[in-house]
C-alpha cells in the first residue's frame, strides 16, 4: 500500500522551505524532486490557493510558506495537492457474474475504507509544525554523528 506520492513529495517540499526562510524558484524545487517544473507549478498552484503558500514572479522570487506550521495538518496539504484518494489499490475487476469475485471485493472494500478512516483521521492530527519539531531534531542529531539529512 502506497499512499499518493504528491502528498509526501510536497511534504519535502514545503518542509526544506519551512527550514529555509528563502524563496525557492519551481526551478529548484523540481531538482529537489527529479520532475519537470511545470509539474512543481500545478502541484504548488493548489497549495497557494489554499493560502499555504505564496509566489513571487521575476529576480528573487519563488515559492514562499505563507501559513502558521501549527495550524496546517498532514491532511489539509493532501487535500490541497488534489486528495481525494488515499489509498492506490482497490478491489479487482467488477464481475458480478462472479459471486466469489464480489465476496472478496466487498471484503477488501470494507477493510480499506477502515485502513482509509483511521489514516485520515491520523493524518488530521500531524501538523506541518509537527514535522518540522521532528526534522530539525533529526539535523541536529545527524550533525553530532556527523551525517547530512539536508541533502535528501
Amino acid at each position: 500500500m502506497r499512499t499518493d506520492s504528491r502528498l509526501s513529495r510536497m511534504l519535502h517540499v514545503l518542509l526544506h522551505m519551512a527550514r529555509h526562510d528563502q524563496p525557492y524558484t519551481s526551478e529548484q524545487i523540481a531538482r529537489m524532486l527529479g520532475t519537470n517544473p511545470v509539474v512543481v507549478r500545478r502541484t504548488m498552484a493548489g497549495l497557494r490557493k489554499a493560502g499555504y503558500v505564496s509566489s513571487e514572479k521575476g529576480h528573487g522570487g519563488g515559492w514562499t510558506m505563507a501559513c502558521d506550521l501549527q495550524q496546517v495538518t498532514l491532511l489539509d496539504i493532501h487535500n490541497a495537492v488534489g486528495g481525494p484518494k488515499i489509498f492506490a489499490i482497490g478491489a479487482g475487476d467488477d464481475n458480478p457474474a462472479c459471486g466469489v469475485e464480489r465476496v472478496v471485493n466487498a471484503a477488501l472494500e470494507q477493510a480499506l475504507q477502515q485502513a482509509e478512516a483511521l489514516l485520515i483521521a491520523r493524518l488530521g492530527i500531524i501538523t506541518l509544525a509537527d514535522l518540522a519539531r521532528d526534522f530539525s531534531a533529526l539535523c541536529v542529531t545527524d550533525q553530532h554523528a556527523g551525517g547530512t539529512p539536508e541533502a535528501a
